[in-house]
């Protein structure tokens, strides 16, 4: 009984980057055991097949010369292994041929998924949507399809060498064109691959542009509608709709073509073969068993050539394909290009960020305030090490090492930076939590009472069993943040960055979140950038930017008050969070002159003293 593998596969092992064919033999080689029982089965399949003939002919024949006698019976006693072999083999068969098809799809696959995961923010910068998504939808299908069909190729190969022998033993003149014409009905139809194999590949290249275009379409569908900018997408789908279809026409047309000669050329075949035979049967030249041979070899002769007709579009379909996927697999990474070769730090040690100076002493839970939300957001993120290329000038140290000189992994499971946006996939509400699989649903539990995410529990349909759609459309935005909050500490790793984890929520939800979340991470490294109070206030420290440099680092209470004895750091964050403050709204500048006068006076009593 064959035994399927699981898949996909827990490492689909890293291939060669040289080009499609070294792709394919790589592929082959991963799987070569399933491929050679495969391949054994095929030739035993088809060779039982190219005897048949031979063994009915000699039972017509001896039937002719000796009734129903010894040789007669053990004639219909070989057809009958013959026919048990056929049937064996061609159900055995056909698994190994699926197995194979699937094991190196999926393996295409998730080779695909691998660099897409691992490639960062690049791949979108090299190449299309549409062209990933492809390369996973149809271009891993084709290259399956070229190891599901190799047993069968290889089979008829050796199918059409025991025929060609046999035909010679029957007839010279019979074999001759066997040997000569099986192979020129073949080359014919080669002639036409080469141009299908062209309008293939152009209706690929115009099926990927269909797919990045309508991707595209959708993810900004909302812009699109409030910019009024919808009717001019749609006609450009419409458009490159209209230019796939005619693709495809060209390639059906070209394919209807080769599918009827491939019906015509082998049935001529047969006809030219067997009309030579009936002379030589009349002339006496050979027996009617062997006149029924020659008939059934001429009919069993069309499946080799559809085979090899087949195999040979299916290669140039994989060859196609694989020269995609391999597009895709030579993106390189945004990080983790090279390994690291650092000797990683010991646990709890200082995260600093060298050009911005703000340095995160272990165990201690700090908010990074910036007037500028996307300045306090690119040096968060750049705590986490999401580009080495672009954040080469920018150092980070962990323990004082470089970031880029560790290794991903070590990065990755040290440090967690969870972005403003959450990114939600479909699937079950606990698999989207516990995204390491090791949780309890104690833990689980837990996780949502922290980020004061029980009501999503109980929207969604059998609780953490329920399903998600696709980024959480059923959620709100507040909840898809919750969501994304829990799932973050639910990690609990050793430095935790909180890229405005609250900004999606209202002031009551935002203060007791505020609160557990100080609790549940005291003693442990984390950063929060946000500019709302209700955070500051529960947080041990709070870092003030300006123009991408720390300027302050002091309590919420003192940055508000005294601005670490800096007039203009006072007034700059009383401003920023001022924003937040319904009760002190920045435009208030009684309340700037009357602070500016108290620091002038504390300043002045402090000069004296």
């Amino acid at each position: 009984m064959l035994l399927v593998r699981s898949l996909p596969l827990d490492d689909p092992g890293t291939p060669p980057l040289s080009g499609p064919v070294a792709l394919l033999w790589w592929l082959a080689g991963r799987q070569w055991g399933i491929l050679l029982a495969a391949v054994g089965l095929g030739i035993l399949q088809f060779a039982a097949q190219a005897f048949t003939p031979f063994v009915v002919g000699r039972a017509v024949d001896d039937g002719l010369e000796s009734g129903f006698g010894p040789d007669l019976w053990r004639a219909c006693g070989t057809l009958l292994a013959l026919g048990a072999v056929i049937i064996t083999t061609s159900a055995i068969g056909h698994r190994y041929d699926v197995n194979n098809w699937l094991r190196a799809a999926f393996t295409s696959s998730q080779l695909v998924g691998r660099t897409v995961a691992r490639s960062g923010h690049t791949i979108t910068k090299e190449l299309p949507t549409g062209e990933v998504v492809s390369a996973v939808a149809n271009d891993a299908l084709r290259i399956g399809e070229v190891f599901a069909l190799a047993a069968h190729f290889l089979g008829s190969l050796v199918a059409y060498g025991i025929v060609a022998v046999l035909m010679l033993r029957v007839s010279v003149p019979l074999g001759l064109v066997v040997v000569l014409g099986l192979p020129t009905v073949a080359a014919i139809l080669g002639l036409l691959v080469k141009p299908l194999s062209r309008r293939q590949s152009a209706q690929r290249e115009a099926s990927g542009r269909l797919t990045t275009l309508g991707s595209d379409t959708v993810s900004g569908l909302r812009i699109l509608r409030g910019i009024g900018g919808e009717e001019v997408f749609t006609g450009r789908y419409r458009a490159q709709s209209q230019e796939t279809r005619r693709r495809g026409v060209e390639v059906a047309r070209t394919q209807s073509v080769l599918d009827a000669l491939q019906v015509l050329l082998p049935g001529a075949f047969v006809v030219t073969l067997i009309w030579l035979g009936a002379h030589m049967a009349l002339a006496g030249t050979i027996t009617p068993g062997q006149l029924v041979s020659t008939y059934g070899f001429a009919a069993f002769l069309s499946w080799p050539v559809q085979n090899a007709t087949q195999m040979l579009q299916a290669a140039t379909r994989a060859h196609i394909g694989a020269t995609k996927v391999v597009k895709v697999l030579q993106v390189v990474p945004a990080t983790g290009a090279t390994p690291g070769t650092a000797t990683a730090p010991p646990p709890h040690v200082a995260l600093v960020d060298e050009v911005s100076g703000l340095h995160l002493e272990p165990g201690r839970v700090v908010a990074l305030v910036s007037a500028d939300p996307d300045e306090s957001a690119r040096i968060a993120t750049r705590l986490g090490r999401f580009d080495d290329e672009a954040e080469k000038d920018t150092p980070v140290r962990l323990g004082g090492v470089l970031l880029s000189d560790l290794d991903k992994d070590l990065v990755r499971e040290r440090i967690v930076v969870a972005e403003a946006t959450p990114h939600l996939f479909s699937g079950l509400l606990e698999e989207e939590l516990d995204v390491r699989g090791s949780a309890t649903e104690d833990d689980l539990l837990r996780a949502i009472a922290m980020a004061d995410a029980q009501d999503v529990l109980d929207s969604v349909p059998d609780g953490l069993a329920g399903e998600l759609p696709e980024k959480g459309r059923s959620l709100s935005g507040g909840q898809r943040q919750r969501v994304a909050l829990a799932r973050a500490l639910l990690i609990d790793p050793e430095i935790l960055v909180l890229v405005e984890p609250t900004s999606a929520v209202d002031a009551h939800t935002e203060a007791r979140i505020a609160a557990r979340l100080a609790d549940v991470r005291r003693g442990r490294t984390t950063l929060v950038v946000t500019a709302s109070p209700l955070v500051l206030d529960h947080v041990d420290e709070v870092a003030f930017v300006q123009d991408g440099v720390v300027r302050a680092r002091a309590n919420h209470d003192e940055l508000l008050t005294h601005g670490a004895d800096d007039l203009e750091v006072a007034l700059a964050y009383r401003a920023v969070v001022g924003r937040h403050m319904d009760e002190e709204p920045v435009e208030d500048l009684a309340d700037d002159e009357r602070l500016h006068e108290e620091l002038m006076a504390e300043q002045q009593s402090g000069g004296q003293s």
